[in-house]
């Protein structure tokens, strides 16, 4: 079961409390819920996770790992959730964002695209506006779905359990 190989790399709480640099968060950072892998915590990091990584902006960890707290979403997971936007899967991602932020403002630019730092600069007055917007709604459709579908797919699995150990 997933549950059981992810929880050999989630921290024990004697160890993030030892850890001095957390002291700065408050002890709210050290509750139970935001470590374990719960069905409700799970989909919430999911839905905080993706939310993060559909947004250009730096630090996208952070604003996931600091969000965590009053969602009470598994930390380390919506800090790994936000990964889904890596160096290689940005381009092809932010670049779907800003055509349904196009497709939603109506605002942007009609010009050929091209694939350069330089270009993007070049054109970033004429972007901006529809790259988060699209990012934002992209996040949150995609943070929804994601949630629905982990406490379906959760529900699901206990059941099947249910239905193993009666037969048993």
């Amino acid at each position: 079961m997933p549950k059981r190989f992810l929880q050999k790399f989630i921290p024990h709480p004697e160890k993030l409390k030892q850890n001095k640099a957390l002291a700065v968060l408050g002890s709210q950072i050290y509750e139970a819920e935001l470590w374990h892998l719960t069905r409700r915590s799970v989909a919430k990091a999911f839905l905080n996770g993706l939310f993060w990584a559909a947004l250009p902006m730096p630090f996208q960890m952070v604003a996931a790992a600091l969000l965590a707290i009053p969602l009470r979403a598994n930390i380390p997971l919506s800090i790994a959730l936000v990964w889904v936007t890596n160096p290689l899967t940005m381009p092809i991602v932010f670049y779907a964002n800003y055509r349904v932020g196009k497709w939603i403002t109506g605002a942007g630019i009609d010009s050929d695209f091209h694939l350069s730092v330089e270009w993007i600069w070049m054109q970033m007055e004429h972007i901006w506006l529809p790259l988060y917007v699209g990012s934002i709604v992209s996040g949150l459709a995609l943070g929804l779905a994601s949630y629905c579908t982990v406490l379906i797919l959760w529900r699901m699995h206990v059941i099947k359990r249910w239905k193993e150990r009666k037969k048993r």
